[in-house]
C-alpha cells in the first residue's frame, strides 16, 4: 500500500523541486524526513526510485504553511534532501526556490491575490531572514508569461522581485563568524562571512585555479574539491557551527577578479560540486562580503574603499546574476538596507507523490 500526498513541483530560479504544505507531511521533523527521502528516492546515485533529479539543484524541497507571525503571510522552511545519503539538511535557505513560493502560495489559497502584482511577505524557516516577493498577478491570478530573462533558465518568464529585508546572521548571528575579515587556514586564506547563508570564501588563484573554470572543469578536479572540503571544515569549527562534515552550510564560493563587465566572479560549491548559475543566497553572500573591508571579495572586486550603492554584478559559470544593494556596514549593528533581486519561477506538474506505507508508519488517510 502506497500512500498519497498532495504536492506541486515548481521551478524556482534555477533549481526546482516539490512543495509541499506542511499539513501534509508528519509533524514530527524525523518523520517528516523519512517521508522526502522515500519521495525523492534518495539515498541513490539517481534517485530513480523517487521524483529527486539526481542533483543538488534538483533535490530540494519546499515546505509551505500560513504564518502566524505579525506582518508575514507563510512560513516556507527548505529542505535540501541529500542525493547519495539518508540525511535531510534544513539549515540553509535556498532563494532560487523562494522564488517559486510567492506564486505557489497564492494558487494554494494562502494569500489573497491583487489585480496587477501581489506582495507575499514569507518568512524562511531555516534562518529567520524575512523576504518580500512580489509576484505578476495581471487580473488577480499568476502569471508565468513574461519578458525576464535570467541565466541558467531557457527562455523568459513573468518576474518575480525578491526583497530581503533581514540577511545578516542568517546562521551564526553574526556578519563575520570568526571576528575576523580574512583567517589562514592550512596556509590558505578565507573569508568567513554569513549574510544569507554562512560561506567560506577563496581566492581561486591561491588554490592554482583562474576562477573563471567551468563545473565540469571543477567538479572533475578531485583534489582541489577535498583540499576545499578539508578547510571548509576547519572554517565551520571557527565560525561556531561545529562539525559541519555531514551538513551541506557553510557554503564555498571560489572568487577571482571579473572578465565580462562584472564586480567580481563566483564559483558556488553546494558544497561537494559546483553550482551550474549561482545560488541566490550565496549571490547575497558575496555581494555583501565586496562591501567589507579586507575580506577576499573586497579585494577583488575593488569595492573595498567604500560600500556599494546600486547593483553588485556576479558573473558565473552560466552568466551573471545581479544584486541591487545597499549596506550599512559602520559601527556595531551592521544592516543591510536593501538586498534585492529578479527570479522567475513556473508551475511543472501537480498531483500526489506515493511514497510506501513504510516511510510513514502508522499513517492513515
Amino acid at each position: 500500500m502506497q500512500i498519497k500526498i498532495p504536492s506541486v513541483m515548481m521551478r524556482g530560479g534555477t533549481s526546482r523541486g516539490p512543495f509541499f504544505l506542511a499539513s501534509d507531511l508528519p509533524e514530527d521533523p524525523a518523520a517528516r524526513d523519512q517521508v522526502l527521502l522515500a519521495a525523492m528516492g534518495s539515498p541513490h546515485d539517481y534517485q530513480v526510485d523517487g521524483i529527486g533529479g539526481a542533483t543538488p539543484f534538483t533535490s530540494k524541497v519546499a515546505i509551505i504553511s500560513p504564518s502566524k507571525r505579525p506582518g508575514i503571510d507563510v512560513d516556507y522552511l527548505f529542505a535540501q534532501v541529500l542525493v547519495k545519503e539518508r540525511m535531510v539538511d534544513t539549515k540553509p535557505n535556498c532563494g532560487n526556490i523562494l522564488g517559486a513560493v510567492g506564486p505557489f502560495a497564492i494558487e494554494a489559497g494562502l494569500v489573497a491575490p491583487s489585480a496587477g502584482e501581489t506582495v507575499v511577505r514569507i518568512f524562511n524557516v531555516n534562518t529567520s531572514a524575512q523576504v518580500e516577493a512580489i509576484v505578476q498577478t495581471p487580473d488577480g491570478q499568476v502569471t508565468y508569461e513574461g519578458d525576464a530573462a535570467i541565466d541558467g533558465v531557457p527562455g523568459t518568464a513573468a518576474p518575480v522581485k525578491l526583497n530581503f529585508q533581514s540577511a545578516i546572521g542568517s546562521v551564526t548571528g553574526k556578519l563575520l563568524p570568526t571576528g575576523r575579515p580574512l583567517d589562514v587556514i592550512d596556509g590558505i586564506e578565507v573569508s568567513c562571512v554569513d549574510v544569507a547563508m554562512p560561506m567560506v570564501l577563496f581566492s581561486a588563484t591561491q588554490l592554482g585555479k583562474t576562477g573563471h573554470e567551468s563545473a565540469e572543469e571543477l567538479d572533475a578536479d578531485t583534489a582541489l574539491i577535498a583540499r576545499m572540503e578539508a578547510i571548509r571544515r576547519k572554517a565551520g569549527e571557527l565560525m561556531g557551527l561545529g562539525d559541519v562534515s555531514g551538513s551541506v552550510v557553510p557554503k564555498i564560493g571560489l572568487l577571482a577578479e571579473p572578465r565580462h563587465g562584472g564586480t567580481i566572479s563566483s564559483r558556488y560549491f553546494v558544497p561537494y560540486s559546483c553550482h551550474r548559475a549561482h545560488a541566490v543566497t550565496g549571490a547575497l553572500c558575496v555581494a555583501s562580503a565586496c562591501a567589507v573591508p579586507g575580506t577576499i571579495a573586497a579585494r577583488l572586486s575593488g569595492l573595498s574603499a567604500a560600500p556599494p550603492q546600486g547593483v553588485v554584478s556576479i558573473e558565473h559559470p552560466s552568466g551573471t546574476i545581479a544584486i541591487d544593494l545597499d549596506v550599512d556596514l559602520a559601527g556595531a549593528n551592521p544592516a543591510i538596507r536593501r538586498a534585492a533581486l529578479i527570479r522567475t519561477a513556473r508551475r511543472l506538474f501537480e498531483g500526489n507523490v506515493l511514497v510506501p506505507q513504510a516511510a510513514w508508519p502508522g499513517h492513515r488517510p
